[in-house]
């Protein structure tokens, strides 16, 4: 029985119906991760949006907060410059989605002015704490507000590292932090050829 499951198994992939993992990806290749395919939050002009609504681009999902000192920024300055060494036209098969943890302090309209500083194309999303938790659990990422006593101000310690979908909406790359750019466009550059 074992054996008839996995011939199954490997005539699916066979046909095409899901992608093979690849050695050559800079990134961990998390082909057939069964997690990660939902996702209902509004962006930062207060849209509501799905993954569906990407589907035909590949989409860098990345979990975050504005007022992060060190992470977030250089996330998002690494896949922007990424960006600079794919082809002119490849930019615009991705969509680079950055999720607040911090919906208490993230509004849409601080989200709009941060995120796309980075790059035009970026969109910051956000929800109510329990839509944002969701989104996280969905996605396996684990945060937690962290105060230091006496502190006005609080850190968010978050999951440092980002996902790539490819053009199905699968999820099939975790990026790292400090990630390197050529490493980043290099890994786009596969799945923006599949």
């Amino acid at each position: 029985m074992r054996a008839l499951l996995l011939g199954l198994a490997l005539l699916v992939q066979l046909a095409g119906c899901a992608p093979a993992p690849r050695a050559d990806f800079k990134g961990t290749d998390i082909t057939g991760a069964d997690f990660g395919r939902q996702l209902a939050l509004a962006d930062h002009n207060g849209v509501r949006r799905s993954l569906a609504d990407f589907k035909g681009k590949l989409v860098v999902l990345f979990f975050g907060y504005t007022q992060c000192p060190d992470v977030c920024p250089t996330t998002l300055s690494d896949v922007a410059a990424a960006f600079k060494l794919l082809p002119a036209d490849a930019a615009t098969q991705v969509q680079v989605l950055f999720v607040s943890v911090d919906p208490e302090r993230d509004t849409p309209e601080l989200l709009g002015q941060y995120v796309p500083y980075f790059h035009p194309s970026f969109l910051g999303l956000t929800g109510t704490p329990e839509e944002v938790a969701a989104a996280a659990q969905e996605f396996k990422i684990h945060y937690r507000k962290h105060v230091e006593p006496g502190a006005t101000d609080y850190l968010i310690d978050h999951t440092a590292g980002s996902y790539v979908l490819d053009r199905e909406g699968r999820l099939r790359l975790f990026q790292p932090y400090a990630q390197p750019p050529a490493d980043i466009a290099h890994d786009l550059a596969i799945l923006l050829a599949e």
